[in-house]
């Protein structure tokens, strides 16, 4: 995280927690989700980094290392894409998109220096450099009055999801209905959430979570690095996936997976009333032998108990406990029913 930003985030009374990359909350974590709910509100997205890729390979190396397709990806237009490995497990997933002659990728920022470390391995003789962006700092904006606060800081409103907007240096994609993600200069990035938090009300990293779980937005973090095939997290089925382009690592055993139908674990919202963590197992009293599931992203629910997003075996999805098979109960629904 850059330090300026942190040092100016901490005398807007962010409360840093124990994980470095996130912000436990503004004074309340309780009332920030009750506002998120209802309102609009303002987040730093301390837990995701940047990497820049620049050079006239560019392209063309992302192309043959993610599993969306870059070739095509329009100048105003973000898309998700993930990398994999060789067994076809998402090593990392990201935003990407076009910037400035070069791009950008989005990703959970406790990936940023294992991704930095390996991925340029495969560059052999590309001409492309990677490194992380720390000149750039992103921020959330969410809820009803989004587009208004936008507006009346001076940036425009991007026209669909995942369309891009630039103004005064900031980038501006919407993620989805009402929710926004801005890549602002370190520089201007203080200005800027001040003219925002006037009219919206800061929250911590557990309110994102809660509306990524809400959006079932399925993000790779350490705790799951390598534990799903995409089609385990319907990234597939948020453009994450090209089935029509060249290979890339993985690409035999993600198009093997999606034509032979053999996916039997797909992304479901989880209700319960323990907390629930990223990377924790489940079980089912149905299933013996081994777990049936794992969190993908997790948070405190607005009404009370805990909300997550879970890639799960769907014959087990309606028997589910948390951490063992005599563990406490937690209530499963497909993200995308069959």
């Amino acid at each position: 995280m850059n330090p300026d930003w942190r040092s100016f985030l901490a005398s807007a009374n962010a409360v840093f927690g124990g994980d470095s990359f996130a912000i436990e909350h503004f004074g309340d974590t309780v009332s920030e989700l009750e506002a998120a709910a209802r309102q609009t509100v303002i987040v730093p997205l301390t837990h995701l980094a940047l990497i820049e890729a620049v050079g006239e390979d560019a392209r063309s190396f992302l192309h043959n290392q993610l599993t969306s397709d870059v070739n095509r990806l329009p100048e105003n237009q973000a898309q998700h894409a993930a990398w994999c490995t060789a067994k076809g497990r998402m090593q990392a997933s990201f935003l990407l998109w076009g910037e400035d002659g070069g791009y950008r990728l989005a990703l959970a920022a406790d990936l940023l220096e294992p991704t930095l470390k390996r991925l340029p391995m495969f560059i052999l003789r590309a001409k492309v450099k990677l490194t992380a962006e720390n000149a750039q700092v992103l921020i959330g904006l969410a809820g009803p009055s989004a587009d208004a606060a936008l507006a009346a800081a001076g940036l425009p409103v991007p026209a669909a999801a995942l369309g891009i907007a630039r103004a005064h240096g900031s980038t501006v994609i919407q993620l989805d209905a009402g929710r926004f993600m801005i890549a602002a200069p370190e520089a201007a990035a203080p200005g800027l959430w001040a003219n925002l938090a006037s009219a919206t009300r800061p929250a911590g990293t557990p309110v994102w979570r809660w509306l990524d779980v809400k959006a079932a937005f399925p993000l790779v973090t350490l705790a799951t690095k390598e534990a799903f095939v995409p089609q385990m997290a319907d990234f597939e089925k948020i453009g994450g996936v090209s089935f029509n382009k060249g290979c890339y690592p993985g690409q035999e055993i993600v198009a093997r997976t999606q034509y032979l139908g053999k996916v039997k674990r797909h992304l479901y919202r989880l209700a319960s009333s323990q907390p629930l963590a990223a990377g924790d197992p489940l079980f089912s009293p149905d299933n013996p032998d081994q777990s049936c599931g794992q969190v993908m992203t997790a948070a405190p629910a607005p009404d009370g108990g805990f909300a997550a997003l879970a890639v799960v075996q769907a014959n087990f999805a309606a028997n589910l406990r948390l951490a063992a098979r005599d563990g406490p109960v937690v209530e499963a629904v497909a993200v995308n029913p069959p």
